[in-house]
């Protein structure tokens, strides 16, 4: 018996991380290349098997059409069909984010899943959205797994600022998140970050967190900087999970910019201010105003200056209150034993089935 955890980009592994730090498993991958990324951004993270190669946890590259040999349980962060024998494994959809995106390829694989972890009442909001009607027993509500980190202060701010490579002259700065989304989104990275560097630099640090799909983009986007004699701008790797989580760019950050990511909610954690950058992306899922960002928010048209925005964000406390009860109205607990309630049901999960 094992524990499996499955995710079509390395990025995704993010929200099954948590799990594997406490109870360990092995990954499952469909491409070399994504083998190879696990390989090059995990090394030494393996829990307890350091002789595997450069020491990263154990990772299979696997057909998912042919998963009858496992036996265990199969943790999935991609909407994928996942072929196992339910005699012997059973499957978990956790996903990775809940935002107002809609999922991708055909939402109707996720009634194929065993169960389905529920981070909140927003996640069941967004499958009755998409026309699934899954049986309640198969809905477990657990919480948004990865707020734990940030709830039980499992991270040093000045020390995450260091290793950003912010110089202690800077730390007295506000830190500006940006974190848009992709294409898949009408994602703003192209369309503001340029103008984004110029302008907050003037005042605030800017941290540019790019959609994993935009990754490759990190290394043009800090020669441009250096060319343009723009300095207090830092870079974050969506897929160096292990240095550049969400969480830890979280707690450095003083207020987020982002645009269709589900990171807009994610960030209510940290009840901090949040800007929703301006981009035409109209399919989004229908969202009560209770648990629609754009109904608290400040917003960014494009025209205005954006310093400006963020300056009167920073400096106004109302409609903070807000976040927290959108925070409670989409996540479930928000007590930071989000993580153990997962690991209890898939040890019990585990027990359950035929040896």
């Amino acid at each position: 018996m094992g524990v499996y955890y499955f995710a079509n980009q390395i990025y995704q592994l993010s929200y099954a991380w948590p799990i594997y730090q406490s109870m360990g498993g092995s990954f499952l991958v469909r491409k070399y290349k994504t083998y190879l990324k696990f390989k090059r951004y995990l090394k030494g993270c393996a829990l307890k098997d350091r002789s595997m190669l450069f020491g990263t946890p154990r990772v299979q590259k696997r057909d998912l059409k042919n998963l009858s040999d496992l036996e265990g349980v199969l943790v999935s962060q991609s909407n994928s069909r996942l072929h196992n024998d339910h005699a012997k494994s059973k499957s978990i959809f956790i996903g990775h984010g809940t935002g107002d995106k809609k999922y991708g390829g055909k939402a109707h694989t996720l009634e194929s899943y065993d169960y389905l972890f529920l981070s909140g009442p927003k996640h069941l909001e967004k499958l009755l959205d998409s026309g699934l009607r899954i049986p309640p027993h198969k809905l477990i509500k657990i919480g948004n797994i990865r707020f734990d980190q940030y709830i039980n202060g499992l991270y040093s701010r000045e020390k995450l600022m260091e290793r950003m490579g912010i110089p202690h002259s800077s730390m007295s700065r506000k830190n500006v998140l940006y974190a848009p989304t992709w294409q898949w989104g009408n994602g703003t990275l192209n369309k503001y970050v340029r103008s984004f560097m110029k302008e907050i630099t003037r005042e605030h640090n800017l941290i540019v967190r790019p959609h994993h799909f935009d990754a490759h983009l990190i290394p043009a986007l800090k020669t441009w900087a250096l060319l343009n004699g723009v300095k207090n701008v830092y870079f974050s790797n969506p897929n160096n999970i292990r240095t550049n989580d969400t969480m830890q760019d979280f707690l450095v950050s003083d207020i987020l910019i982002s645009d269709t990511s589900s990171v807009l909610y994610e960030y209510l954690i940290t009840g901090k201010p949040i800007i929703v950058a301006n981009t035409d992306f109209t399919g989004l899922h229908n969202m009560p105003s209770s648990m629609d960002i754009m109904s608290i928010a400040g917003f960014f048209h494009g025209f205005e200056s954006i310093l400006d925005v963020i300056n009167r964000s920073l400096s106004s406390r109302t409609g903070l209150s807000g976040y927290k009860e959108m925070l409670n109205a989409c996540f479930y607990f928000n007590d930071g034993h989000s993580v153990e309630r997962a690991t209890d049901f898939i040890r019990n999960l585990e027990g359950s089935l035929v040896r």
